[in-house]
């Protein structure tokens, strides 16, 4: 193997202009046979999870950062030995690094360095994050607050933990899957200390909150008799009672973006409550309809469905605010948004051209869409080019809410709980499945007028659902 034959794969621009990723999951490890196309790392930019290909064949040389790291686009991430060799081993720590081949060249015409998606940021000299520094044991940490508040340290607990068996020969850390790492990353553990009670010897999270529960020493007997008040030292610190969250990924990104909108559009948040029995009564109709099979048929869908129309006949509402032109753009398209709680946060994937699809094509769309934020493969095009966008808070139980504007766009619906609740339906009293829709929107582009035509409008549709054709 040869210096020449080394490939360095660099950190592409995933994200459309983005300029870092975190490194999520590594799929590969040094010395394993990788094939162009092959997928071998996992990372999160502002937007979404991606999955990187590697653009080549060879044997994996080294993995230049641990999962974790936040890189800079256009950084080197894992180095292929393309010649056919096997892997060399990484340098020791405090040795420099192996040349890297020369850079690849730039794109014609062009100051941006080519990368796998994208031609990724602009030609500069690249930042390299520093490496983070090692992980500390829970009971190694707890130590170190104790010596700094009291002066000194504790006395050993009487019973420790079992320590971990030590993993075979041959492999670098213990068997865990990706979610326990991130768990134990949280907390501070060092999985070469947990005992693993997993099939084969695998760590599990009830390992890794033993581990922790292991750790943490028991609280100090109260003294019989206490100093004087101005005498007495500051109490301990509790260490379990508050867990900090690096703000990175998608929440940094809707955090900005929300409070972007939020200072930026002047929102007007009008509420509506309806009568939705007839509506809930046609989404069990669907259901056993065999042009519905295999679909996803909830109240969500004719909710969307009534947006859509509603939007047709009050098409002003469809726009955008151009600052920079001082013009409204109205939109002939509508890329309908779909609010999902994820794990990584909250994220507003869009139906592309909602208003061209039938109502099974929309079932279909929407069932894809939830799937897809759900096991967090939205892709970040996913996710861009939205004009509305639906938010719906009756699944946690919630009546309604007073939605933030998506940036770029100019309305949002909320959609509260569907429950029974007595409602007045021809002269009497009766038990009704009722919801409270709530519509937020720009007032520079959308005034009052046209914001309650749209409410209305889509309250008129699920109150009678047969408005679908009719208005159709």
């Amino acid at each position: 193997m040869t210096e020449a034959s080394v490939r360095e794969f660099k950190m592409p621009d995933v994200g459309e202009g983005l300029t870092e990723a975190e490194i999520l999951k590594w799929y590969v490890q040094p010395g394993d046979t990788v094939t162009d196309g092959q997928v071998v790392c996992e990372v999160e930019t502002a937007k979404a999870a991606v999955e990187l290909p590697i653009p080549y064949d060879g044997v994996v040389r080294d993995l230049h950062f641990p999962e974790g790291t936040t890189v800079d686009v256009g950084t080197a991430i894992i180095a292929v030995d393309v010649g056919g060799g096997s892997a060399a081993p990484a340098p020791a720590a405090g040795q420099p690094a192996a040349a890297a081949p020369a850079e690849e060249p730039k794109a014609a015409g062009s100051g941006r360095q080519p990368v796998l998606v994208g031609y990724g940021v602009a030609t500069s000299s690249t930042r390299r994050r520093p490496r983070k520094g090692p992980e500390v044991p829970v009971q190694q940490a707890s130590t170190a607050i104790q010596t700094e508040l009291n002066g000194h340290a504790p006395a050993a607990p009487a019973a420790t933990a079992p320590q971990a068996p030590a993993a075979p020969a041959g492999t670098d850390r213990p068997l865990a899957k990706p979610p326990v790492r991130k768990l134990a990353k949280d907390l501070g553990v060092d999985l070469t200390t947990v005992l693993p009670t997993g099939p084969d010897g695998i760590i599990t999270r009830e390992d890794v909150h033993a581990a922790v529960a292991a750790a943490v020493p028991a609280a100090p007997e109260p003294s019989v008799a206490s100093a004087p008040a101005g005498d007495r030292a500051p109490a301990s610190y509790d260490t379990t009672r508050e867990t900090r969250i690096p703000v990175k990924g998608v929440r940094k990104a809707t955090a900005a973006a929300m409070v972007g909108s939020a200072f930026t559009a002047p929102h007007v948040t009008e509420f509506v409550t309806v009568d939705v029995t007839r509506t809930m009564k046609l989404v069990e109709e669907l259901k056993a309809d065999k042009e519905f099979a295999g679909l996803r048929v909830n109240p969500l869908l004719l909710i969307a469905k009534a947006l859509l129309v509603a939007i047709r006949r009050n098409p002003d509402v469809n726009a955008s605010w151009d600052e920079a032109a001082q013009e409204i753009v109205v939109k002939h398209y509508v890329n309908l948004g779909i609010a999902a709680a994820t794990p990584r946060g909250l994220i507003v994937p869009n139906i592309k051209d909602a208003h061209a699809k039938t109502l099974p094509q929309l079932a279909e769309s929407l069932g894809e869409l939830v799937s897809t934020a759900r096991d967090g493969k939205t892709s970040p095009a996913a996710m861009q080019g939205g004009t509305v966008t639906i938010t719906n808070v009756g699944v946690f139980g919630v009546d309604t809410g007073t939605p933030i504007l998506n940036p770029g766009e100019s309305a949002i619906l909320a959609v509260g709980a569907i429950k029974p609740q007595p409602w007045v339906h021809k002269g009497k009293v009766k038990p009704r499945q009722v919801t409270t829709l709530a519509l937020s929107f720009d007032h520079r582009l959308v005034d009052g007028e046209l914001g309650s035509k749209v409410l209305a409008d889509v309250a008129a549709i699920l109150e009678q659902p047969k408005r679908l054709i009719t208005w159709a």
